[in-house]
C-alpha cells in the first residue's frame, strides 16, 4: 500500500518512515524542508534498503497540495505531521504557526476528499491538555485554554478534523503524544533542529559535544520535587512504531468511529534534572547548565494516562529514559564525526 507521510524528512516523520518501509509499506514523502535536510532520505534508505519518493512541496498552498496528489496516485493513507512546532516561537510569531500548520491541514482534507483518500492519522500532541486537572491525564480529559498558539493549532486543528469526519467518509486517528527524544539505534536519523534547539534533548547533546556554551534549564520554581518542570518522555521509535499500529487498524477497519483519539506516552513523569541526571550516567560526562527564568507556554508537569491506546492499539512504549538518553547521544557524536570528516 502506498501512504503518503507528509513531513516525513522530520524527526518523527523519519522514525516512522523506516518503521512503515520495515512493514513494507510504500512511502511518497512531501515535507517543505524547513526544519529538516534532504540527506534524511539517504539515511532511510541506508536503515531499510529502500529510497522513499520524496517531493519538496508547500502544503499551505492549495494549487501546490493539488498538484503533489495529482502526481502520486493510489495513495491510500495519509499520515500527517508536517507542521512548525516549537512552543516558544509561536508565541512570538503566532500568524507563522496559525497560517502554516492549519491552512496546510484544510489542503491535505480537500485533497483527500478529492482523490477519494479515506484514512488519516494525525500528529496531534499533549499540549491540548494545557496544564491538566488531575495526573495522569487521559483522553477524557477536558481540552483546557491552550497556552500557547502551538498548542492552539493542535487544538484547532483536531477540530476541524472532527467536523470535516461528520461530513465525509474519512476517519482519522488523533495521536496526542507527548515529548518524543530518543534516536535510531543505527544513529544514522534523529533529532537535527536548525539553530538553537527549543527542545531539551538536543539542546543537552549539543552542549555535550561542544556546540552550545551552556544547556538552558528554564525555570527551577515550578511545584515539582525539584523545581523543574516534568515531561513524559517517550523513545521516538516507541512512537513511530505506534504509528505504524494505527495506520493498520484504519486500514483494517478495526474501528466504527469516525474519529479516535489515543495518548502515546510511557505514563512516567521525568523532571528536567532527572534527564540530565540520565544522560551524565549513561555517558560519564557532566553538563554545564544554567537556571534561567521560565518560558510562556510551558507547563509545569504533564504525564499521560496510556491504558487506553495500550488495550485498544495492542501497543506499548518499551524504552526507558536511560536508552533513550543514550541514543540521542550516540546520534549527536555520529553527527560530529561526519562533520569533522
Amino acid at each position: 500500500m502506498k501512504i503518503l507521510v507528509t513531513g516525513g524528512t522530520g524527526y518523527i516523520g523519519s522514525h516512522t518512515v523506516v518503521e512503515l518501509q520495515e512493514k513494507g509499506f510504500e512511502v511518497v514523502i512531501a515535507d517543505n524542508l524547513s526544519n529538516s535536510s534532504i540527506e534524511v532520505l539517504d539515511k532511510i534508505s541506508k536503515i531499510t534498503g529502500t529510497r522513499p519518493s520524496f517531493e519538496k512541496t508547500d502544503l499551505s498552498e492549495l494549487e501546490t497540495t493539488r498538484s503533489f496528489f495529482s502526481k502520486f496516485p493510489g495513495i491510500e493513507a495519509v499520515i500527517h505531521f508536517a507542521a512548525y512546532k516549537a512552543v516558544g516561537e509561536s508565541v512570538n510569531l503566532p500568524l507563522k504557526y496559525y497560517r502554516n500548520n492549519l491552512v496546510s491541514l484544510m489542503n491535505i482534507l480537500e485533497c483527500m476528499q478529492e482523490h477519494d483518500i479515506g484514512d488519516l492519522v494525525f500528529s496531534s500532541s499533549c499540549t491540548v491538555y494545557g496544564q491538566p486537572d488531575s495526573l495522569p491525564v487521559d483522553e477524557s480529559a477536558p481540552i483546557k485554554k491552550a497556552l500557547s498558539p502551538y498548542g492552539n493549532t493542535k487544538q484547532i486543528a483536531e477540530e476541524i478534523i472532527s467536523d470535516f469526519c461528520d461530513v465525509s467518509k474519512m476517519k482519522t486517528v488523533l495521536l496526542r503524544y507527548f515529548n518524543p527524544i530518543g534516536a535510531h539505534e543505527s544513529a544514522l536519523i534523529g533529532e537535527l533542529p536548525i539553530g538553537i534547539p527549543s527542545n531539551l534533548m538536543p539542546f543537552i547533546t549539543q552542549t555535550a559535544i561542544g556546540k552550545r556554551e551552556f544547556l538552558n534549564v528554564w525555570g527551577d520554581d515550578y511545584n515539582t520535587p525539584d523545581g523543574t518542570a516534568i515531561r513524559d518522555y517517550i523513545h521516538v521509535v516507541d512512537l513511530a512504531r505506534a504509528h505504524v499500529t494505527t495506520l493498520e487498524r484504519l486500514l483494517n477497519e478495526s474501528s466504527d468511529e469516525k474519529t479516535e483519539v489515543f495518548n502515546l506516552g510511557t505514563g512516567v513523569g521525568y523532571s528536567v534534572l532527572q534527564v540530565i541526571r540520565s544522560f551524565e550516567k549513561m555517558t560519564g560526562m557532566k553538563l554545564d547548565y544554567r537556571i534561567k527564568a521560565r518560558r510562556p507556554g510551558d507547563v509545569e508537569k504533564v504525564w499521560a494516562d496510556t491504558q487506553y491506546a495500550n488495550k485498544v492499539l495492542g501497543w506499548k512504549a518499551e524504552k526507558g529514559l536511560d536508552e533513550m538518553t543514550l541514543s540521542a547521544w550516540n546520534w549527536e557524536k555520529n553527527l560530529e564525526s561526519l562533520r569533522t570528516r
